[in-house]
């Protein structure tokens, strides 16, 4: 693990990106609320925060951070079979928050993914990736083609 003790404590954010691509059939079911599961959103969204929460505990080198706020933001495309995934992770910290931006995204398609599977067999989790992040040492990065 990094000593991440000399460096200042600074507001950083990070947004991470990821889709989960399905039949289009999978989609409306999930529009319509008729997934044997439940309500496939809401799963998602608490197993992407609960995730961003642990994220020490599942990534072996990764710092644990105090969070100060875990944001999920779930598009649906029925014409293209996509459900897009936001997360945006922010804290207060000596250390950057991307690592629990991506696992909130990665484990919310897991979520996603296991909610669907009766229905969906063939769901693929695709793009999984930082798409920005701010604060600290070495500055702001934003992924080009990213909105």
């Amino acid at each position: 693990m990094v000593d991440v003790s000399a460096k200042p404590e600074t507001l950083r954010q990070s947004v991470a990106r990821g889709e989960v691509r399905m039949k289009p059939q999978t989609i409306r079911l999930i529009k319509d609320n008729r997934i044997a599961k439940g309500d496939v959103l809401a799963v998602a969204q608490v197993a992407g925060v609960n995730a961003a929460k642990r994220t020490d505990e599942l990534i072996p080198l990764a710092h644990t951070l105090p969070l100060t706020g875990v944001r999920l933001k779930f598009g649906l495309d029925e014409k293209t079979g996509t459900l897009s995934i936001e997360a945006t992770a922010s804290t207060v910290a000596r250390t950057g928050v991307e690592m629990e931006a991506l696992t909130a995204v990665s484990v919310a398609a897991l979520a996603i993914y296991d909610m669907c599977k009766a229905v969906d067999r063939e769901m693929t989790i695709e793009r999984v990736r930082l798409v920005s992040k701010s604060g600290g040492r070495s500055g702001n990065f934003r992924r080009e083609g990213e909105a």
